[in-house]
């Protein structure tokens, strides 16, 4: 017959927090062993993509983590992805060229 199961803990719902697995103990006897939540992937501002290099972990595990760990070595790491990065300095690069040009063609007149 198969051994039934208690909550080791006072919540008895089956919420989000709650979620277990049930192993065997060296002696042989079934308990529940509680999961702790998956952390979710640090997103990207602009896009909202999972950013790489950067370690998918819950709030608290993350704060305990040093600044290396966290970023990445680039401008805007850690925050943006590459292309929304590459995408910025390229707009930026272009509406100085076009101030660039204005400038020059108002001083053709």
């Amino acid at each position: 017959m198969v051994q039934r199961l208690t909550y080791r803990r006072r919540l008895s719902y089956n919420t989000a927090s709650n979620k277990t697995r049930v192993v065997k103990t060296p002696g042989g006897k079934l308990t529940y062993q509680y999961l702790k939540k998956r952390g979710s992937a640090v997103k990207c501002g602009d896009c909202g993509s999972a950013l790489s290099g950067i370690p998918r972990l819950r709030p608290i595990q993350l704060s305990r983590l040093s600044r290396r760990q966290k970023t990445v070595n680039r401008a805007y790491g850690g925050s943006r992805c590459a292309k929304c990065v590459r995408d910025r300095i390229v707009r930026a690069f272009l509406i100085e060229e076009q101030k660039i040009v204005k400038q020059i063609t108002s001083t053709k007149k």
